[in-house]
C-alpha cells in the first residue's frame, strides 16, 4: 500500500465553484430537459463523484465545493449567433449528423448573463463549471482573467474584469466521470506546462517534463507518462495495453526522493483500459508535499487549483 506524506500541517485546498447546468427543454409540452430526455447521466450526480474523484485523488488534499448552481433550460447562443431548437438538435442527434459548425459558444454572453465575472473578483467563487450536452460549443477548460494563459485552448480575451485568473470546466453529462477528470487532466498539463517553463529541460531539471516521459517517447526512460498516454501506450488513449516496459512511475510516490529503482509494468498498474481507473492512477502520482525545488512548490495541486500561483 501507498502511503502518502501529507500531514495535517499542510493546509488542505478548499475551493469554491460555480455551477451551471445547460439543460434545455426538449419537450415543450412535457417541459422535459434534455438530461431527462436523453436519459443521460445526472449532472449533480456526476459533479458529486467527480468532487469526490478529486478528494481520493490528491490524498485528501483538495476539496472543492459547489458555492452556486444555475440551471439554464434553454440552448445558449454561439459565436457567430446560431441558436439551436429542440427539433433541429434533436433531429441531429437523431441522425448524428447537421449539427451546426462552428459548434463555439458565446462565452462571454453566458457568462455575463449569469455575473460570472464579477463573481469571481468577489471571491463567491474561484472557478466555473458548465455541465452540458454533446456538441455545445464547450472548450474542456479555459481560463479568464488578466495574464491568462493556454489551458488546453486559447485563454478568453478581454476577461482582466475578474480581477484574477479563473478556469472555466466543460463537462458533458451524456458521458462519464473518466472523462470529466481526463478534461481535468489536460487542465493540469497546461498549467503545470506553464508552471515549469523557465526550468531546462535537461539534465532532469525539469521534474515536468521528467514525469510524462513515457516508454514510446522515452525508451526504457518511462515515467509516469501523460493523461493521454500511459508508461507503456503506444497511441492515445491506449490505456490497456499489456506489454510490460521499465518505468519509474512508483519513484514519484517517494517525491522529491525519485531514487527508487524501476520496474516492469503495464496496464495492470492503472485499471486495464478503465479510462476513470488510469486517471485515479495518473493523478495519485502527482506531488503534494511540503518544501520547494528551484522556487516550485512539491504541491504541484497548489497550481493545478489556482493559475494564479504559476508564476
Amino acid at each position: 500500500m501507498v502511503h502518502s506524506r501529507f500531514s495535517e500541517s499542510q493546509n488542505p485546498i478548499y475551493k469554491k465553484v460555480g455551477l451551471i447546468i445547460l439543460n434545455p427543454i426538449i419537450s415543450q409540452s412535457e417541459k422535459i430537459g434534455m438530461v431527462d430526455f436523453f436519459k443521460w447521466n445526472n449532472p449533480l450526480q456526476l459533479i458529486s463523484d467527480f468532487i469526490a474523484d478529486l478528494h481520493y485523488a490528491s490524498y485528501g488534499l483538495v476539496n472543492y465545493q459547489v458555492a452556486e448552481t444555475i440551471v439554464v433550460n434553454q440552448f445558449p447562443k454561439f459565436l457567430d449567433g446560431y441558436v439551436y431548437t429542440a427539433e433541429e438538435f434533436l433531429n441531429c442527434w437523431t441522425h448524428q449528423k447537421g449539427f451546426h459548425q462552428p459548434d463555439k459558444i458565446d462565452y462571454h454572453l453566458l457568462l455575463a448573463s449569469h455575473d460570472i465575472f464579477n463573481k469571481i473578483k468577489n471571491g463567491i467563487f474561484d472557478e466555473t463549471w458548465i455541465m452540458a450536452y454533446p456538441y455545445a460549443g464547450l472548450a474542456e477548460s479555459i481560463m479568464v482573467g488578466p495574464n491568462s494563459f493556454w489551458c488546453n485552448s486559447l485563454p478568453l480575451a478581454n476577461t482582466n474584469e475578474t480581477g484574477r485568473r479563473a478556469v472555466i470546466m466543460g463537462f458533458n453529462f451524456e458521458r462519464g466521470v473518466g472523462e470529466m477528470l481526463e478534461s481535468y487532466g489536460h487542465r493540469a498539463e497546461s498549467i503545470l506546462e506553464y508552471t515549469f517553463r523557465k526550468i531546462p529541460d535537461k539534465n532532469n531539471q525539469n521534474l515536468w517534463k521528467r514525469f510524462i516521459r513515457y516508454d514510446r517517447s522515452h525508451p526504457g526512460k518511462a515515467e509516469v507518462g501523460n493523461i493521454h498516454f500511459a508508461p507503456n501506450s503506444l497511441k492515445d488513449y491506449d490505456w490497456g495495453n499489456q506489454r510490460k516496459v521499465l518505468s519509474n512511475s512508483k519513484a514519484w510516490y517517494d517525491f522529491p526522493d525519485l531514487s527508487r529503482s524501476p520496474s516492469m509494468e503495464n496496464c495492470n498498474e492503472w485499471g486495464n483500459g478503465d479510462i476513470r481507473l488510469h486517471h485515479l492512477w495518473w493523478f495519485r502520482h502527482i506531488p503534494h508535499f511540503e518544501g520547494s525545488l528551484n522556487g516550485i512548490s512539491n504541491n504541484w495541486w497548489e497550481f493545478i487549483t489556482d493559475p494564479n500561483k504559476a508564476k
